[in-house]
């Protein structure tokens, strides 16, 4: 019984898809360290913080696509569509609602403290951090500002703030490594809205993929995905990133894959599972080689 319950809690918090927060504050970590300085307690107190901020982002945004009725319609895929342990009556609004609240609180809690031990500059990522978390599906996802807000705030903002935490201060070398990052994090949200478009059209919703159509949403994902690279390579032939940064353009391959199948088969849920999975490739393993990068 107890196991069970493990089980369906790591699938109502989307434990899987935890490691993108794990693998930016490593991104962010990794290029203090690449300037000599790294502190182990901020690292795992900061990567404790954006885990837990994450989860509640994930639950919230659970609670509020079932009481919209949203994911009673979405065809659901590994990677988009909910959890449904909700509609199957596995976990409870309720609980769901006071653990989202509760991990979100925790997750500020921790961010005080690493704000007053490294710089309270630290608090604009976390405040901005924790409302977009609140509001991302209740608000800014009705507003097309959703994939522009998880970008900033569960991308950027977390590798910018991890680097703070442990440096104090920022780099234009640092600002400028964040940007990938960011826009990874909203292109991973973009492709899971091509399968839900029609049940978060209903819901209430307002993407860009609701407001551009599937076809131009597709192009955007793609020119964005050139926009990633482009960043990356410059940054290394202008001497912003070490040549190891070179490492990131090893998953090429799945994003031709992604773009690929965006543009083919934006409109079939069945054929565009194979690109939502390279998507998935694509932000965490440049994610990841761009940690190594910087530890290296």
């Amino acid at each position: 019984m107890f196991l069970e319950s493990v089980k369906i809690w790591a699938s109502q918090v989307r434990v899987s898809f935890l490691v993108l927060s794990v693998l930016l504050v490593l991104v962010g970590g990794a290029a203090a360290y690449e300037e000599g300085v790294f502190h182990p307690l901020r690292l795992f107190l900061t990567l404790v913080g954006v885990i837990l901020a994450h989860i509640a982002v994930n639950l919230y945004n659970e609670a509020a696509d079932h009481q919209t009725g949203i994911d009673f319609q979405t065809q659901r895929t590994p990677f988009s569509g909910g959890t449904g342990n909700l509609q199957e009556g596995r976990t409870s609004l309720r609980a769901v609602q006071v653990t989202a609240f509760a991990t979100l609180w925790i997750a500020f809690a921790i961010g005080v403290y690493l704000s007053w031990s490294s710089g309270w500059l630290l608090m604009v990522f976390i405040v901005l951090g924790g409302l977009a978390a609140r509001f991302y599906t209740t608000h800014l996802a009705h507003w097309m500002m959703g994939e522009l807000a998880a970008g900033v705030c569960l991308g950027t903002f977390v590798v910018l703030g991890t680097y703070y935490a442990h440096t104090g201060g920022f780099t234009s070398a640092v600002i400028w490594l964040s940007i990938p990052p960011g826009i990874l994090t909203a292109l991973l949200l973009l492709l899971n809205e091509f399968p839900d478009v029609e049940a978060d059209r209903q819901g209430g919703r307002r993407h860009l993929v609701i407001v551009l159509g599937l076809r131009r949403a597709a192009v955007v994902y793609t020119a964005a995905l050139a926009v990633n690279y482009l960043i990356l390579l410059w940054g290394v032939l202008s001497g912003f990133f070490p040549v190891t940064v070179l490492l990131t353009l090893l998953t090429l391959p799945l994003a031709f894959k992604a773009a690929c199948g965006a543009l083919r088969f934006g409109g079939s849920v069945e054929k565009l599972v194979p690109a939502l999975g390279a998507n998935v490739g694509v932000v965490l393993g440049t994610n990841l080689f761009l940690a190594v990068a910087y530890f290296v």
